[in-house]
């Protein structure tokens, strides 16, 4: 019996002396890994003066304002809408352009940087401004389009939620990209 009690003890002994191996870490801390859909877009043609290449992921519906071409786009999934506006230059188009320079402005207070990426596609008669807009602002992307002679398309993402840009970053980068492809496929009805 007694051999039994060292054996037994030794097995113990050397089990416990060769399990514990190494230094013992911290466990590192997981982070939250949020992935979207690859994008596929299609052609969007409206009963308006303007066309465009949409992500199948949103949803179009008409703006509840009642004004002609408003539409929203819904990201329900990501919580979130890209607001379209249009509107006819009828000799207004400085107090257009201030007014969608102004709506980007507005989110100064909050935003740590804006970043103006001037667009201008000469085939289509494109022309505009592309907003990216970081820190906690209520808007992280921002965008206006227009022929300079007729029309004029205003674009801008909200989301549902207080901003946090730490936690919707994955998102509004996500969403900046949809928007920056409208934009480059936006074209003008003849």
């Amino acid at each position: 019996m007694r051999k039994r009690v060292i054996r037994f003890f030794l097995i113990a002994s050397m089990l416990v002396a060769f399990s514990c191996g190494g230094e013992v870490l911290p466990k590192p801390e997981g982070m939250l890994r949020l992935s979207y859909p690859a994008p596929k877009y299609k052609e969007v043609s409206l009963s308006c003066p303007y066309l465009f290449d949409k992500n199948e992921f949103s949803k179009l519906q008409e703006a509840r304002i009642n004004r002609k071409c408003w539409y929203n786009l819904d990201y329900k999934r990501l919580n979130a809408t890209m607001y379209i506006s249009y509107f006819e230059i009828n000799n207004n188009l400085d107090s257009l352009l201030r007014d969608a320079q102004n709506l980007t402005q507005e989110h100064v207070i909050k935003a740590d940087e804006i970043i103006q990426t001037p667009y201008a596609n000469e085939e289509n008669r494109v022309y505009g401004v592309f907003y990216e807009v970081s820190g906690d602002a209520a808007s992280q992307s921002q965008f206006y389009a227009t022929d300079s002679v007729s029309h004029f398309v205003v674009g801008s993402i909200y989301f549902k939620v207080k901003p946090n840009y730490d936690s919707i970053l994955p998102a509004a980068n996500y969403l900046r990209n949809d928007m920056r492809h409208l934009m480059e496929t936006l074209r003008w009805k003849e």
